[in-house]
């Protein structure tokens, strides 16, 4: 009787542990694909990501899986790397520029797509609506564009002495948009306007700001862009050598030398992603997660700067930054 007792709990033990062995196999653990244009897997908004994903008990290697990729501002690389990607069979992107999410959008209508974007998702054909994606993106829209004014207002306010503005940027539909969006807005205010193109993939900086020089331009205005942004710290020091007051599209840009910034915490705004990843990862589907546009911005002056540049900005300028770099 006990020799049967014991067959049955063997029997019963290889069952519980075959069907263990096959739940455990059975368990697959997400793949997210990470596409940016110029950061690399160091940069601040992607370690605040990261940081998003740990927030919500993901751990790398354990329950989750990044697939990083940088298009290092090479945008003619992008259709290949979001190949690659859904070769690898991810179960969803997360993307942070236009072209890219184009691409992604372009590459598949079943795997779910997460953007962190500065154009307008809806005019740019993205989604439906803000509030009723639709498809299979969704994520969050700091429309960037629509402050293309604000920093105008705020730039003159700053520096009354400008008399003409010039507008940095790099040849792409996003930075296209933005520049034609700061047209207007210079054009309200009856300032005159500059644009100071430049192409990539080896954009030609000192010859920009020599025709800035030529065109007395006394002002200047960077369009962000993932090509553009890996100049991070070029730019600011050429402003600065030709005592150019600057206004920028991110903090970072403050930080690295540049005069004064509006903008939505990009951050945080790579922070957040990490709740999107969350919700599609547990059944939600992308077009029933309404697109978040921030509700926060930040005006950060860099004293300092001025001081280089020779540029005193008034006390009511000052008091209404949300931080000053001293």
């Amino acid at each position: 009787m006990s020799r049967k007792i014991f067959v049955w709990l063997l029997a019963i033990f290889l069952v519980a542990t075959v069907s263990f062995a096959e739940a455990q196999q059975s368990r697959k653990i997400p793949r997210i694909g990470y596409v940016s244009g110029g950061a690399d897997p160091d940069s601040a908004q992607v370690e605040a990501f990261r940081q998003g994903l740990r927030d919500l008990g993901y751990i790398e290697g354990e329950n989750v899986v990044v697939e990083f990729r940088s298009a290092e501002g090479k945008l003619d690389r992008i259709s290949g790397l979001v190949a690659e990607l859904v070769q690898l069979k991810v179960d969803l992107f997360v993307v942070t520029f236009l072209t890219a999410i184009r691409a992604a959008k372009q590459a598949t209508k079943t795997i779910p797509i997460v953007m962190l974007s500065n154009a307008d998702p809806v005019a740019s054909g993205l989604v439906d609506s803000l509030a009723r994606p639709g498809g299979n993106i969704t994520g969050l829209s700091t429309l960037d564009r629509e402050l293309s004014g604000k920093r105008v207002e705020l730039f003159k306010e700053a520096v009354p002495a400008i008399s003409r503005v010039g507008v940095l940027w790099v040849n792409a539909p996003g930075p296209l948009i933005s520049f034609k969006e700061y047209e207007t807005a210079a054009r309200a205010l009856k300032i005159p306007l500059q644009s100071l193109e430049v192409r990539g993939p080896k954009p030609d900086f000192e010859g920009a700001f020599q025709a800035a020089a030529k065109g007395r331009v006394s002002a200047l205005i960077t369009i962000s862009n993932s090509l553009i942004n890996r100049y991070l710290k070029q730019i600011p020091e050429l402003a600065i050598k030709n005592r150019l007051p600057s206004m920028y599209e991110g903090g970072d840009w403050v930080e690295a030398g540049g005069l004064m910034s509006y903008s939505a915490n990009d951050l945080e705004n790579a922070r957040r992603a990490a709740y999107y990843v969350d919700r599609i990862l547990k059944g939600t589907k992308p077009a029933d997660l309404p697109v978040e546009r921030p509700t926060k911005f930040e005006f950060i002056i860099n004293l300092k700067t001025a001081k280089q540049i020779g540029v005193t900005i008034p006390p009511n300028v000052l008091m209404r930054a949300d931080r000053v770099i001293r």
